[in-house]
């Protein structure tokens, strides 16, 4: 098979394409004939040796795919052969065959293309559980969604309105990106480049804080951030895009009773139910039309390197899909 593979931490050059053996199916597990990957900011990480968990080497990346079931391992009987599913991986998307958990599979719904469904496991439940299960969103909060305009921002704008949330305050780093992130709900939208932002921030919600925020960015939005909550607010934290990583003093939170609370989806896969369910429902969303996906592009897998280019220059919008 096909798969983008690298032997040394470093910059998108180090994706290369290799001629591997089929990866075999243990039990309990299947084997898929990959239709559509995912590509995450955490597969940019993995390759700089940046993970938040140890990369070994050589290693290829990828955890979001889409495919058909090929072969089923001993053990399996929830799925068939020739089922199209989707599901995450701990690693190996980035090809043409991958194995999977049998127990993490989700069946694709009718109607549902599998580049669609590939945009949801990594960004869809990031984003459904940084709201419910780690924000704790409430009916009639006002939720603050950074990098509104994507892949976990531009679902996160909507799950918000789906979950209640009174008003969603959208930040982005363009004027394109904010109209986007209006065009999918969002009730106020401010230029997170702008030095003033945390006060146009506050003026969006008449003066008041925000109940619950999604952090990603690290550093001195992180700061920024907290003085925008109200007291019981809790901001969530998800990533460190900016590479620079926030200090904080705990006694800082205090005051206001607020929360800092961190989200790794890794440890949602653990609960296979959790996962299932929500995921389940994410696609539910779709298939109704209820939840837009915005996919910035599909690209041949052997372009691996230059889609991580795109993704890190910060210029794209949506979800980016790699296609053996």
């Amino acid at each position: 098979m096909k798969a983008v593979q690298f032997e040394n931490y470093g910059g998108p050059e180090v994706l290369e394409i290799k001629d591997l053996n089929n990866p075999s199916p243990s039990e309990g597990e299947v084997l898929l004939k990959v239709e559509a990957i995912g590509v995450n900011y955490a597969d940019t990480a993995r390759r700089e040796g940046a993970y938040v968990v140890p990369t070994p080497l050589p290693f290829i990346p990828g955890a979001e795919v889409a495919g058909v079931v090929e072969e089923i391992g001993e053990g399996v009987s929830n799925v068939q052969k020739g089922d199209r599913v989707v599901t995450l991986i701990e690693k190996g998307g980035y090809a043409e065959y991958a194995v999977a958990n049998a127990q993490m599979l989700i069946p694709i719904p009718e109607g549902v293309t599998p580049e669609t469904a590939v945009a949801l496991p990594l960004q869809g439940l990031t984003a459904y559980h940084i709201l419910k299960t780690m924000g704790r969103l409430e009916t009639g909060e006002t939720v603050l969604v950074h990098a509104a305009a994507g892949g976990v921002g531009s679902l996160a704008v909507q799950l918000a309105k789906t979950f209640g949330a009174g008003k969603v305050i959208a930040t982005a780093s363009t004027e394109e990106k904010l109209e986007l992130a209006k065009s999918l709900g969002a009730d106020a939208i401010v230029n997170y480049t702008e030095d003033n932002w945390r006060e146009k921030v506050i003026e969006a919600n008449g003066g008041k804080g925000v109940d619950v925020a999604l952090e990603m960015a690290g550093g001195e939005i992180f700061h920024e951030t907290v003085k925008c909550m109200r007291s019981f607010g809790r901001v969530v934290v998800y990533g460190v895009a900016s590479g620079n990583p926030a200090q904080m003093y705990p006694s800082g939170l205090m005051n206001r009773n607020l929360s800092v609370v961190g989200f790794f989806l890794p440890q949602i896969m653990k609960k296979p139910k959790l996962f299932s369910s929500s995921l389940q429902e994410l696609l539910a969303l779709v298939q109704k039309d209820e939840l837009k996906l915005t996919i910035g592009g599909v690209y041949p897998l052997a372009e691996a390197a230059n889609v991580h280019e795109l993704l890190q220059s910060r210029k794209t919008k949506g979800k980016l899909v790699l296609v053996p």
